[in-house]
């Protein structure tokens, strides 16, 4: 085992967690922990991630890092060490409410917010892919509905449907994050 890895583990941090709060790729923290020595600002940034001294991670012999909760919790609680903040989230999230009747643009407001406001976690990039989903879904939905020749007031009715759809998934989807911190509506892979 190596001594990233020894060390990732006793803090409870998986790679995707490590890589976000040290702004080091998930690739690179894979070929520290295969093998390859950390160098410069990558080792500095893991050893400050990982509140340990450098060297901890060229010894032969990872430095025990004690656990204790609330030191984790005090340093949770402050935003500078916390990379996600779930009130940016929900304003992302809600960001698509604007652009309900614009498809192209529920999908780019979500997106430049997320830049902006430095959240490239994984809720807003589920947040963005279900987005891009019922982006590609609505239209053939609505294509089908217009082939079954049901008439003009079921196709009207389909569409508003479509859109009080969309709306649904995004207000649900802001209720779970005051909640939970999750989402209701997610996909089991990320678009982006």
């Amino acid at each position: 085992m190596s001594k990233l890895k020894a060390i990732r583990e006793q803090k409870n941090l998986t790679q995707e967690e490590l890589s976000e709060k040290s702004k080091i790729s998930v690739r690179t923290i894979q070929r520290i922990e295969a093998g390859t020595e950390p160098k410069g600002h990558t080792r500095r940034a893991l050893a400050q991630t990982l509140e340990i001294e450098e060297g901890a991670l060229l010894e032969d012999i990872p430095q025990f890092i004690p656990e204790t909760d609330q030191v984790e919790e005090s340093l949770e609680e402050e935003p500078v060490s916390v990379p996600v903040n779930y009130a940016y989230i929900k304003i992302i999230n809600l960001s698509s409410l604007l652009f309900i009747l614009l498809p192209p643009l529920n999908i780019l407001v979500p997106l430049l917010l997320m830049f902006t406001m430095k959240q490239k976690n994984n809720l807003v990039r589920q947040i963005i892919s279900v987005q891009m989903i019922w982006t590609v879904m609505a239209p053939i939905i609505f294509i089908i509905g217009i082939f079954l020749k049901l008439g003009r007031p079921f196709t009207l009715i389909l569409m508003l449907l479509i859109v009080l759809s969309n709306v649904f998934i995004i207000i649900r989807n802001a209720a779970e994050i005051d909640r939970n911190k999750k989402l209701h509506f997610y996909l089991k892979f990320s678009m982006i």
